[in-house]
């Protein structure tokens, strides 16, 4: 424990940022999931806090990240929600998450983590820089004071029909003049303590400019109502934490899974999809998160499905929602600068603490404060040089960069990744096509075809077409000398070529480390 107590300088300035950054998105996923017509055993917005607290406290003790943050992801509303809806029980669907987390205990153990080292870097870029653009786009129509939908929606469409960029026109037609203020000098606050003349105050290397920017926020809302109440902010700009009066009030907010609903097969389906989902996010963000990291720390990714496992079992079995590692909030915990797991653990605590101890005073933080702070957390991961260096890198990389970024503004998450590694694969695809093989003119005037290292089926298509354009009469040498493999599909269309292509195209053909199939 002693290498994270001595980052405790940083870390801890670090947790109560990603606190600031996670308590809002816990309440808006948890509303956003939970908010299922004609299902009476619904939970209030707790569930979502519930998450994040198990996301801080457990998988943040269990896990191997340095610097990720886990906690319930906007990415699996849609899935949750659904799910409820089928399942026709809050308490079922519980079930169906302590299930989840069993699988990917499962997988963690048989090392499927490794997939995590298959997404391109360029299309992870562009997945971060979507991320970015896509908090900036969503947090404008808060930091205006339109409030309508739930904090933390990172989805295209709305369920009102609305998308990202209507509700900005709707935002622009219901403005609120006390939240503008509030976010405007929250974002100035937020740059300027960014500057490096203020980084070098020791003061403010302890008290982070979110701190500062959510104790103005309620200080000027304090300031409205008493002096200036046509600015002033009612409840429904602000956080809406439940508040118990009592330990016995608090308790009702968790609720237990029914086990009685592991005899529907619904419930197994649901869990398979929750923590195939839910896996890939997680997975997605290690990989982000560890590009973020400045000193490039990589995450042992089947240890982390493990702690997401436990985490899941854990959040499914006192009423929360599914955890998986967030990079909003990891990128949050990277800029704040934290170094160890701490900060993670910590922010955790904070949300537990928060929601006992304060939540009163919790209540009274302005949306436009909050927003404030993901606007500025969206700057720093769509930042413009990272459009210059992977501009810089080619079109092989730009281009795959771009799509992904199109694709998950313009669908959600996952789509947009999909969307994304598609286009790398084809241009993936496109240079095997190209470099299969290299042509070299010989002193008789023929040609020859030097293969690659690899030669596989995706290279069929290029050496096929080129035996299709090779000119009559020549002299040719195929040389497999520096292959490692050749796939059969290939072997056989070199020894068609031989058998027929060559004789009819009068080519003299000589073979060099080729196997010699037999065509009948």
């Amino acid at each position: 424990m002693k290498k994270y107590f001595k980052h405790l300088g940083v870390d801890l300035p670090a947790s109560l940022v990603v606190f600031l950054v996670a308590l809002p998105l816990c309440l808006g996923v948890g509303f956003a999931s939970t908010n299922v017509d004609g299902i009476n055993d619904m939970p209030n917005i707790f569930a979502g806090i519930i998450a994040g607290i198990v996301g801080g406290i457990i998988v943040g003790v269990l896990s191997g990240s340095r610097i990720g943050v886990s906690g319930p992801a906007a990415g699996l509303i849609t899935i949750i929600t659904a799910a409820i809806a089928t399942l026709g029980s809050f308490d079922a669907f519980l079930v169906a998450v302590v299930l989840s987390g069993i699988v990917q205990i499962i997988a963690g153990y048989a090392r499927l983590g490794i997939l995590g080292n298959y997404f391109p870097s360029s299309v992870i870029k562009g997945m971060l820089a979507a991320i970015g653009i896509t908090l900036i786009l969503k947090e404008i129509p808060h930091a205006f004071g339109y409030d309508t939908d739930f904090f933390g929606d990172q989805s295209f469409w709305q369920p009102d029909g609305h998308n990202t960029f209507s509700e900005l026109l709707y935002a622009f037609n219901a403005l609120e003049p006390g939240a503008i203020i509030i976010s405007a000098l929250s974002v100035f606050i937020l740059i300027l303590f960014n500057s490096e003349k203020i980084k070098k105050v020791a003061l403010f290397k302890v008290i982070p400019g979110a701190l500062i920017v959510v104790l103005l926020g309620i200080g000027l809302n304090a300031l409205f109502q008493s002096y200036f109440p046509n600015l002033f902010l009612e409840n429904k700009h602000l956080v809406e934490l439940p508040v118990a009066s009592s330990l016995s009030e608090f308790t009702t907010f968790f609720q237990f899974p029914d086990f009685s609903y592991l005899a529907n097969p619904n419930v197994y389906i649901i869990a398979l999809t929750i923590a195939l989902v839910g896996s890939l996010e997680t997975l997605l963000s290690v990989e982000a998160t560890d590009n973020l990291d400045p000193e490039k720390h990589h995450t042992p990714t089947n240890r982390e499905l493990k702690a997401q496992g436990v985490g899941n079992i854990v959040s499914g079995l006192i009423g929360g929602l599914p955890v998986t590692q967030v990079i909003v909030r990891s990128s949050a915990n990277v800029s704040a600068g934290g170094k160890s797991k701490f900060s993670t653990i910590v922010h955790g605590i904070l949300l537990l603490l928060s929601v006992f101890f304060i939540p009163t005073l919790i209540n009274l933080i302005p949306l436009a404060s909050l927003a404030a702070i993901l606007i500025m957390v969206g700057y720093k991961l769509a930042r413009i040089q990272l459009f210059k260096s992977m501009f810089n890198s080619g079109y092989e990389q730009f281009v795959p960069f771009v799509s992904t970024i199109i694709a998950v503004l313009l669908t959600d998450l996952l789509k947009g990744i999909f969307f994304g590694i598609a286009v790398a694969i084809f241009y993936i695809l496109r240079r095997n096509f190209r470099h299969s093989y290299t042509i070299t003119k010989n002193n008789e005037g023929g040609v020859n075809m030097e293969l690659a290292e690899e030669v596989t089926f995706l290279n069929k298509a290029s050496i096929i077409q080129y035996f299709y354009d090779a000119p009559e009469g020549i002299k040719m040498t195929i040389d497999g000398s520096k292959c490692k493999s050749i796939n059969h599909d290939v072997l056989e269309s070199i020894a068609e070529f031989k058998k027929f292509g060559a004789i009819d195209k009068n080519i003299n053909l000589s073979l060099i480390n080729i196997p010699d199939l037999e065509i009948n």
